[in-house]
């Protein structure tokens, strides 16, 4: 990081403060208390991050710069030169009304609108089954009805209250600081390898007809992932290349040679000198700098060019500018290099890759998505993490378990090593897993994001999501009761239930405050995060996942308001919790008695599914331009995207992007004007016709902008004629021809020169010849409008763009919104379903793209 300063997103005026760093001394932000998490061993997870199918070599590499909002008090009409037209929804959206509402404020005013009519449908769901039951009675009084099957209760003792089963545990009044600790679950050994006899998976394997898995049955046991599974392990990084030798880290001045693992920790620091947000963070440079001390130790230090000791103590005398300007060199070259020789290094990568792209799933070739070992290098982390700038080592193959079928062959380990286990696991879905060194967490190479497994892993989330539609009413009306409970336990329960429902609060999880970040959730909020303000309104203030910062004003119910005050009353200070007698696996606890499989965060996907439905509902899209039509589905993801805080700092492009976008709406504009002087060339009585103002030049196309903007053309075409030219001398090779002479390009370069003589000619006159083949006055005007249309896509995607920069609408999309929903808008607008989904995305919802089909009617 550039700052000392701790990662605060400014949302909504919100102020930025000291007290939220989160290396802050007592005297700032405490730790949090009674939280410390137990020695359990770890279990192996079998659902996956939105990440999964990404490799791991990529992941966790984003860091978030502190960043204060310029847009708040900026009019909307113009931004980096581009002129943002109005909404093109008849109605106001939120984010634009004129009000100085907090928008979260606003957003929950139209959530509880949404919300009666959540109430209402639940109502009437619950009575039609209640009838068709009913119908049933009626229809086989001979046959015995299969008893009703009872409500989980995930093995804790219940009780009734007000006809809703309530765990014993939560009559407790006693803190959970308190309470006794879980002793730490065994590790279980891994089964020893078997006989081998599959063949290796290839990606050459001839294509298999798609498995329509969600037209299968359902099992009745789906622990049970697979039956057999072949697969040809994971892909190690290639061994560290050593520098030449004449390029020296230096110290104080002077070069020094070191030991070879000294060196590549030397380099993962002076490859990434243009990270500046990482390489000038204080933290970084303190973590890195004490793991590149032990490791020097370990080799025997540095030495200079006479062989002599040299002590390293001091971070501030390294310098690692020819590394850094080595591998500048390196990149540069590659980018350098004529595209056959590109083109041949990715066919041989691939072919390395080919046999762990994919593996045999039951049968089927399914697609592996993260085969690759992470490189070592340096951590970076989410956020402001305390271990930032650590070396992350290079994984060996005795680190890995391997995971596969007992009558598969067992992936060979590279030559001269052993994998540290196997085993045989058909109720896990990873492939293979080991542990990294600097959190200790656990990596597992999975399936891709469009697999079967992962599929179902999704349709199972937002399936549980719809059956939520079903009890909300009752859960609204038990935890709204339970608001004025005479048990505190209970009363903090109902309190977070409402925030985490009505705000989308995340639920929170118990964390290791020395070794990760220290950001929190709705159960973990402490005493210094929750501002009160007369007579019921809440700000809170505190770092969300990833670090993004969560600051907002609502307005709540009057009881929830004094409840929060009471959380808050004397003995309790800075540090301590706000629900202190409430955990997060407790209320997911309670959670499941209304719902088998019901936690916290399946009502954030509720939530924004429930809410994206109802505003897309609320469209009126007729006779709208393609653009407008995408424009109103993004703006109806914004809003979702806000109310569950899925923000991101303003990229460090965002200026220079939009900049660029303001360029291509010039570029149009002073092209649309060439072809109104066109037209007048052909017929100059249309001035007078159409009037003197429809050929006026755009008052922001000045004669500076004009003259830089026909060098960039010219430039342009340059660029054009000499890759066409390179493209063709590399086919007529690739035949075995001789390839073009200089003399061809030459000539073709004379369509360069003769531009910006025109361009000079236009200048001097002010006329414009027409252009093309049989130019008419017609074929001019119907330019004209087509440009027209242009100009207003790239206006309102720049709109779009601009109201995104602090907003990441890809998580609500991907992982909150049912994706079935963006297939019916699709369907019933006309409007493509590429427009909404990138490649990836379709091969990761086809099961909702083909499930709903041409349906417009489908609902959530």
């Amino acid at each position: 990081m550039d700052k000392t300063t701790p990662v605060a997103l400014s949302v909504r005026k919100g102020p930025v403060e000291d007290r939220m760093d989160i290396d802050s001394t007592p005297n700032g932000a405490a730790k949090r208390k009674a939280r410390t998490s137990t020695g359990v061993a770890p279990k192996y997870k079998e659902e996956s991050d939105s990440d999964d199918g990404a490799p791991l070599a990529k992941r966790q590499k984003s860091s978030r710069k502190q960043v204060e909002s310029d847009s708040d008090d900026e009019p909307i009409a113009k931004k980096n030169g581009v002129k943002l037209p109005p909404s093109a929804n008849e109605t106001a959206t939120l984010e634009s009304s004129d009000d100085d509402k907090p928008l979260g404020t606003k957003l929950a005013q139209r959530k509880a609108d949404i919300e009666k009519a959540a109430a209402k449908e639940a109502k009437t769901m619950r009575a039609k089954k209640a009838t068709t039951k009913k119908a049933i009675k009626d229809e086989s009084d001979d046959e015995p009805l299969a008893k009703p099957r009872k409500r989980q209760s995930n093995g804790v003792s219940a009780k009734k209250t007000n006809g809703v089963k309530k765990e014993a545990e939560s009559d407790s009044d006693v803190p959970i600081a308190k309470k006794a600790k879980a002793a730490p679950a065994k590790k279980g050994k891994a089964a020893a390898p078997v006989k081998e006899e599959s063949k290796e998976i290839s990606e050459n394997e001839e294509e298999e007809e798609e498995y329509r898995w969600w037209d299968q049955p359902k099992k009745e046991d789906d622990t049970i992932k697979w039956t057999t599974l072949e697969h040809n392990g994971v892909l190690f990084p290639p061994p560290y290349q050593p520098l030449p030798k004449n390029v020296k880290l230096y110290y104080d001045g002077k070069p020094v040679n070191l030991h070879v693992e000294a060196e590549e920790v030397a380099t993962f620091f002076g490859s990434m000198l243009h990270s500046t947000q990482n390489v000038e963070n204080p933290v970084f440079q303190k973590n890195f700098f004490n793991d590149f001390k032990e490791i020097l130790d370990k080799t025997g230090g540095a030495k200079d060019m006479n062989g002599n000791p040299v002590d390293i103590t001091e971070f501030k005398k390294l310098d690692f500018t020819k590394i850094f300007e080595h591998y500048k060199a390196i990149s540069d070259a590659k980018k350098a290099r004529p595209a056959a020789e590109k083109k041949a290094e990715k066919a041989e990568r691939e072919k390395l890759e080919a046999p762990y792209m994919y593996c045999k799933w039951d049968g089927r070739k399914e697609k592996v998505g993260n085969f690759r070992v992470e490189p070592p290098g340096l951590f970076r982390g989410r956020g402001e993490h305390p271990k930032t700038g650590k070396v992350k080592k290079r994984v060996m193959p005795e680190q890995v378990t391997i995971n596969i079928g007992k009558g598969a062959k067992v992936p060979d380990p590279p030559p001269g090593h052993k994998w540290k286990a196997v085993q045989h696991d058909n109720k896990a879905t990873w492939l293979a897993m080991w542990q990294e060194n600097v959190n200790g967490n656990y990596k597992y190479v999975m399936l891709a994001a469009n697999s079967t497994i992962k599929g179902q892993s999704d349709f199972k989330k937002f399936e549980k999501a719809r059956e939520l539609k079903k009890h909300i009413d009752r859960i609204r009306a038990d935890y709204t009761r339970e608001l004025k409970s005479e048990v505190m336990a209970d009363r903090q329960r109902a309190t977070a239930m409402y925030l985490i429902d009505k705000f989308a609060l995340r639920a929170g999880n118990e964390k290791d405050t020395e070794n990760e970040a220290e950001t929190v959730g709705c159960c973990s909020l402490k005493y210094e995060h929750v501002t009160l303000k007369e007579p019921n309104t809440v700000i809170f203030d505190f770092l969300g996942k990833d670090s993004i910062r969560f600051y907002n004003e609502f307005v709540v119910d009057r009881q929830v308001f004094k409840n929060l005050k009471m959380f808050k009353k004397p003995p309790k200070e800075e540090g301590d919790d706000i629900f202190d007698r409430l955990t997060t696996s407790q209320l997911n606890k309670h959670l499941s008695s209304y719902m088998p499989g019901l936690t916290a965060k399946v009502f954030r996907t509720y939530n924004a599914s429930w809410t994206m439905s109802k505003l897309l509902q609320s469209l009126k899209v007729e006779d709208r331009t393609m653009a407008e039509k995408i424009k109103l589905y993004n703006d109806c993801n914004r809003e979702v995207a806000i109310l569950c805080n899925h923000k991101r700092t303003v990229g460090a492009s965002h200026e220079a992007q939009m900049e660029k976008l303001g360029d291509r709406i010039k570029g149009l504009k002073y092209q649309k004007w060439r072809t109104k002087m066109m037209m007048l060339d052909l017929d100059p009585k249309l001035k007078k016709k159409k009037g003197a103002e429809y050929f006026e030049r755009d008052a922001e196309l000045d004669d500076a902008w004009i003259e830089q903007h026909q060098k960039f053309l010219a430039e342009e075409l340059k660029t054009k004629i000499e890759k066409k030219f390179e493209k063709d001398n590399e086919k007529l090779a690739a035949e075995g021809k001789d390839k073009l002479p200089a003399k061809e390009l030459k000539e073709r370069l004379k369509a360069v020169g003769e531009l910006e003589a025109k361009f000079k000619k236009e200048n001097k006159t002010g006329k414009v010849e027409a252009e093309g083949k049989g130019p008419t006055v017609e074929k001019l005007t119907a330019a004209v409008e087509k440009l027209d249309e242009r100009i207003k896509t790239l206006e309102l995607q720049a709109a779009d763009r601009d109201g995104n920069k602090e907003v990441a609408l890809g998580t609500s999309k991907i992982n909150y919104i049912d994706p079935r929903l963006t297939v019916v808008f699709s369907n019933k607008f006309n409007v493509p379903i590429e427009k909404f989904f990138s490649k990836t995305l379709r091969d990761k919802f086809n099961w909702a793209i083909q499930s709903v089909g041409k349906d417009s009617t489908w609902e959530f």
